[in-house]
């Protein structure tokens, strides 16, 4: 049976059909899942029918494309409805997104409707809430409800948190979804979506994605029931992007990238500039693929009445009056959006040229406010970066090859593919560059956190002429080359910076470490007593105390006056554990922007690793 070949099934029936089981069908159900993963399946509509065996069916019934209801699965087999099979099904059908009128729509997806861009006509329940100074009673059950479901599973591990603790995960999320907590009960339903993924081996499944969706969840769960105001709001989160009026807006087209997601989706997303420096997005992404996201390039604009294409707007501008616009940036298409086609501007005139003016530090650090790992979803702020650099040459790396580029302020940055699907220009693009040391280009990139700085290419000025290149879209050739020039630098310089050889990782290790193998395994490391020396002589003394902390509470069990073991502290280890996962990601962006920082000669050129400013903040208040 394949997965993906089962409708959706929404949290709380997933939930009521596991909780319904009997503690002996409790145990048996990991085993049942898995078996009836390997029976085949048939569709006939909105109705998906499983073979359990050679009498028996089970069927879902989606009429809607949800499964809705637990009534909604049904078993032939004589133990039903109190049997596993049905639990089993909803365990090994992908979790349903949350409501329309509740959930946010995706990265990329197409603009609200006019009802919805209306300010005065939404009707977001948590709107109502903003006003209170903390948390409801309600609201705080719901959160110590997800605590302990996202604590559970760190005691347990990725193989230990089987289809009952992602039950009470779903459940948390469910109660915590009709509480007005939508942060909260995303953060819940991404762990359980990875937990899946990672227990059946899907090659997309990386560890670092997990640590931060349980640290979200645990992290967004203590907050709301200690902050308030508007810290609380954040907390809280919104169950769906407001729209925002802008009023009338003079827009200059920069560039279109594609867009290809996990879950198969395709499209483009087109950047644009206004007057003051702003940027927009004007997406058109929906279920297709990559190939979507190829041909979706060249059809008109949704934004009013211009005719404008995606690859169009993105060289031309536009004149928009009525505007709505979400924190993200993200262009309204409502019924009173109007848009008309306008004289664009080149990279190199006001007010795009402003752009890149900016020093690079200061547009990294901006970067990392909306990149951070825990970053507000609410926050808005870009992640690009405009550069001017001279190209060096190819550089190869453990995940492949990518481009030396030296900017203006003589930082080294490595630029990479941001999609290596062989339908996309990128990685020739990038290739083609590569082979022209000594170019000199204006360039727009991603920011990728990382210790050095690091892009993903996205477009760039044409080499030897006027225009611009959509390296995603548009394919260079040899002609579009300058004849290659003997580069100024020619050994590439390396990567430095306070971090480039920082021993954080140790932190980070034991961090990813027991969430793939539960606290159990972590308590049997033994001394950790060369790792933490070894740490606190590169200059942070509070990652040492912090690794030293969470091994110490992993193996640390009580025993009564009998001498048995009581049953572990599991949220003590679970607040050790959320403090060193908030604190590393809190360093690692502090490395980040430092790596940004113009190069400097003597002394001063390595700045010291930040231990004792927002990484010890972190720790302290997570700690708390």
């Amino acid at each position: 049976m394949n997965d993906d070949r089962l409708p959706p099934v929404a949290p709380e029936v997933t939930a009521t059909l596991v909780e319904n089981l009997s503690p002996r069908l409790r145990k048996r159900l990991d085993a049942a899942v898995t078996k009836l993963g390997a029976r085949p399946t048939h569709r006939d509509g909105g109705t998906v029918t499983i073979q359990v065996d050679d009498e028996t069916e089970l069927r879902l019934l989606a009429p809607g494309g949800v499964v809705a209801t637990a009534d909604a699965i049904t078993c032939g087999c004589l133990l039903a409805p109190a049997c596993v099979h049905r639990a089993a099904a909803a365990c090994a059908a992908p979790t349903a997104d949350p409501p329309p009128d509740l959930a946010d729509r995706p990265t990329g997806a197409a603009p609200e409707p006019a009802s919805v861009t209306d300010p005065a006509s939404a009707t977001d329940p948590a709107s109502s809430l903003s006003s209170q100074e903390v948390a409801s009673p309600a609201q705080r059950a719901a959160a110590d409800a997800l605590w302990s479901a996202g604590a559970a599973v760190l005691e347990a591990g990725i193989d230990g948190a089987g289809a009952v603790t992602q039950s009470a995960l779903l459940r948390a999320a469910h109660t915590a979804r009709i509480r007005h907590l939508p942060r909260a009960a995303g953060a819940a339903l991404s762990v359980v979506t990875l937990l899946r993924a990672a227990r059946a081996g899907d090659p997309s499944y990386r560890t670092a994605d997990f640590v931060t969706a349980l640290a979200e969840l645990l992290g967004t769960a203590h907050r709301v029931g200690t902050a308030s105001g508007a810290e609380l709001d954040a907390a809280r989160g919104r169950a769906r992007r407001p729209y925002s009026p802008d009023g009338s807006l003079r827009l200059y087209g920069l560039f279109t990238e594609p867009v290809v997601t996990d879950s198969g989706h395709g499209g483009v997303r087109t950047w644009v500039a206004g007057t003051d420096g702003r940027l927009f997005t004007v997406g058109d992404v929906a279920p297709g693929g990559v190939g979507r996201a190829v041909g979706v390039a060249d059809r008109a604009v949704r934004l009013g009445d211009t005719a404008l294409t995606h690859r169009e707007l993105g060289r031309a501008g536009l004149a928009v009056s009525g505007s709505t616009v979400s924190p993200d940036g993200r262009l309204g298409a409502g019924k009173g959006v109007k848009a008309v086609t306008a004289r664009g501007a080149a990279w190199t005139e006001l007010p795009l040229a402003a752009l890149w003016e900016t020093p690079p530090s200061e547009q990294a650090a901006r970067a990392l406010r909306s990149t951070s790992r825990y970053a507000d979803p609410d926050g808005g702020g870009s992640d690009l970066l405009f550069l001017d650099v001279e190209l060096i040459g190819a550089v190869r790396e453990s995940a492949g090859t990518c481009l030396l580029a030296l900017s203006e302020s003589g930082i080294a940055v490595r630029l990479t593919v941001a999609d290596d699907d062989p339908a996309l220009a990128h990685r020739d693009n990038l290739m083609l560059l590569a082979a022209a040391p000594g170019t000199r280009l204006r360039i727009i990139g991603r920011l990728v956190p990382a210790p050095h700085p690091r892009l993903t290419l996205l477009a760039c000025a044409h080499p030897t002429g006027g225009g611009t290149i959509d390296l995603g879209l548009d394919r260079l050739r040899r002609a579009d080359l300058p004849d290659p020039a003997a580069p100024v630098h020619p050994a590439p310089p390396q990567p430095g910076g306070p971090g480039a050889h920082s021993p954080l990782y140790l932190l980070e290790r034991r961090v990813e470490q027991t969430v793939s193998a539960g606290r159990a395994a972590l308590g049997m490391l033994g001394d950790v007593t060369a790792e933490t020396r070894r740490i606190r002589r590169a200059g942070l003394p509070t990652a040492a105390g912090l690794l030293t902390a969470l091994c110490t509470s992993a193996s640390q069990r009580e025993r009564d006056l009998f001498g048995r073991l009581l049953p572990a502290d599991t949220d003590s280890f679970a607040t050790h554990w959320l403090t060193a996962a908030l604190y590393t990601a809190a360093v690692a962006d502090s490395l980040c922007a430092a790596a940004w920082e113009p190069v400097r000669e003597g002394p001063a050129a390595a700045p010291s690793v930040p231990d004792q400013g927002p990484g010890r903040a972190v720790a302290q208040t997570a700690h708390h």
